[in-house]
């Protein structure tokens, strides 16, 4: 028996139904797994094992194998610095130490609160606007070391529900790799890629309700 609630499984259901095979469902299932339990647990594994049809160890050889799929807590708030070239050469390695100064933690840790995570990444794909960072895969461009300092704050004082890449960029952003022309809507509610519901552009929580 799952142990999903009803509205998650009602959305698992929704995105199993997109593919012809319902293995390909794997990637999406193991974010829904994530936004249930924060982030992915042995049991929410072996819960799209069942729903996929595959056995737990090849859904654990996906898991395992994309750095995007946390499987130990990373905070309510992830935050990623693009530590390659780009980036790198444009200043990111002072704002991951700003970052991770600010926040009390070190790359692949989390704050004494268990509210922000600091993690470098490798390329964010915007090296046009580097440095460049995310919050919960929502992304900032042009960062100074100033400008994370002031992130790390806000996130530990505001506390957003959701984390939305235009607001983002608006407070905390500089260059971008080009103007940005298509307004973002839907924003992240936690530690994974923000992702709507069906027939909504409203963000999905952990419980699977709209929010």
């Amino acid at each position: 028996m799952s142990e999903w609630s009803e509205a998650v499984q009602e959305r698992a259901r929704a995105i199993v139904a997109q593919y012809p095979q319902r293995r390909s469902a794997v990637m999406p299932l193991l974010f829904l797994a994530m936004a249930q339990d924060g982030y992915l647990t042995e049991a929410g594994m072996i819960e799209v094992a069942e729903w996929t049809g595959i056995t737990p160890a090849q859904v654990a050889a996906v898991a395992t194998f994309y750095t995007m799929y946390k499987r130990e807590p990373v905070g309510k708030y992830l935050v990623s610095c693009c530590t390659s070239i780009s980036c790198m050469l444009l200043g990111s390695d002072q704002v991951m130490h700003a970052l991770e100064e600010e926040a009390g933690a070190l790359h692949g840790q989390v704050d004494a609160e268990g509210l922000i995570g600091v993690e470098h990444a490798e390329c964010l794909g915007a090296c046009g606007g580097a440095p460049a960072v995310q919050v919960n895969y929502e992304l900032i461009e042009g960062v100074t070391p100033d400008k994370a300092r002031q992130l790390v704050q806000w996130l530990r004082k505001a506390r957003p529900e959701t984390v939305n890449t235009d607001e983002l960029q608006q407070l905390f952003g500089g260059t971008t790799s080009f103007e940005w022309a298509i307004k973002e809507e839907v924003g992240a509610v936690g530690p994974y890629p923000a992702f709507e519901s069906f027939g909504s552009t409203a963000p999905v929580s952990a419980d699977g309700t709209e929010s």
